[in-house]
């Protein structure tokens, strides 16, 4: 190619256009077609009849629910509560009821709804459905919390484009701190977002901070550790661990019961999962699972202070070579030098938001 200004562009439209499909096959194969896999409920009943119930019922849904009885209305509410089950159905040929807590999952309580409304019809009789933990009043649906995961998100691997990048010339352990000064910035906004603003979070609000900092500080970390290696690709890298993976796994829309087998793996440890878990479990469950979902975020952290220490490790090792193996410039070549590296990090800071 003959035109060095054509080939710049034509190069730097590679990280758009593989945005374009990752996020097409991540969002589509994740969101599209969101269906029962293996959905947990419960039958309430001792009996044989119950047990015949629940079979029969299994038989007819396959590999689309798995289902178990229990003894009591007591239980059920327990397993909905600590979210072993996304619903119980309590038979009756007169007053039929169908338990759900939509604050776990507000399209998993329609989708077990849809599964019991006809099966209740049969007995000619209406169901009724009981929300056993119902979200706040302000955000009636729970996807509140998704939408502050995607704001985090977004706060925090756009950052790492700017420490990266622009503070390339910086020392690592520099960058490190404006990480976690700005992990607490990003943070802040969040729980201001939660609480005060939109009033996603009624109590706990200082917990809810902890958790967004832990989340925030565990993606600036690996960004700028990344950067090191990956450069300009760090951008595309960051979108594809903590927008692809990250969004589509969280549970925030669907969780992984009515998601195919991928995702539902990546949300038993990928950190935007165990943060909107984590979140769901301090606002709503008692604080039931929580301390697993704040030791995925832990663990994310302690990952990306691993990787800026390997890559403070590589630099301070390559320091030396460089300096021995580059001439001394001349000064209109070193400031030729400078403006080209200050336009780098120009393209991928707005390549970074643009998006």
């Amino acid at each position: 190619m003959r035109s060095p200004a054509l080939r710049h562009v034509l190069t730097h439209l590679i990280t758009p256009l593989l945005m374009c499909l990752g996020m097409g096959l991540a969002y589509m194969g994740a969101f599209v077609t969101p269906e029962p896999n293996h959905l947990p409920v419960a039958v309430v009943g001792a009996g044989p009849q119950a047990k015949v119930f629940a079979q029969t019922v299994k038989d007819t849904a396959g590999d689309k629910l798995d289902i178990r009885t229990v003894a009591t209305r007591a239980a059920a509410v327990d397993l909905l509560k600590s979210r072993d089950v996304t619903g119980a159905y309590v038979p009756s040929t007169k007053a039929p009821e169908l338990l759900v807590a939509t604050a776990a999952s507000d399209m998993g309580a329609t989708a077990v709804e849809k599964v019991f409304t006809p099966v209740a019809a049969k007995e000619g009789v209406p169901l009724k459905v009981t929300d056993v933990a119902a979200p706040v009043a302000d955000d009636p649906t729970g996807q509140g919390l998704f939408f502050l995961l995607i704001a985090l998100s977004i706060g925090s691997y756009a950052s790492v484009a700017a420490l990266g990048a622009a503070g390339a010339t910086l020392p690592m352990r520099i960058r490190a701190l404006l990480a976690l000064g700005v992990s607490a910035v990003v943070s802040g906004i969040g729980a201001l977002l939660a609480g005060p603003v939109f009033h996603l979070a009624h109590h706990g609000l200082a917990s809810v901070w902890g958790m967004a900092w832990l989340y925030s500080a565990g993606i600036l970390f690996i960004g700028v550790g990344l950067h090191t290696f990956l450069k300009r690709w760090t951008t595309l890298t960051m979108m594809v661990l903590f927008v692809m993976l990250n969004f589509t796994s969280s549970g925030g829309l669907f969780r992984p019961e009515l998601q195919n087998g991928f995702f539902g793996t990546l949300h038993a440890f990928w950190n935007g999962a165990g943060f909107v878990e984590g979140i769901r479990s301090l606002l709503y469950f008692g604080d039931d699972g929580l301390a697993r979902n704040v030791w995925t975020l832990v663990v994310w952290l302690l990952a990306g202070l691993a990787m800026t220490a390997i890559a403070a490790a590589y630099e301070r090792a390559r320091a030396p070579r460089q300096a021995a193996a580059l001439p001394e410039p001349a000064p209109s070549t070193e400031q030729a030098r400078q403006q080209a590296d200050e336009e780098e990090a120009e393209e991928e800071v707005e390549e970074t938001v643009g998006v």
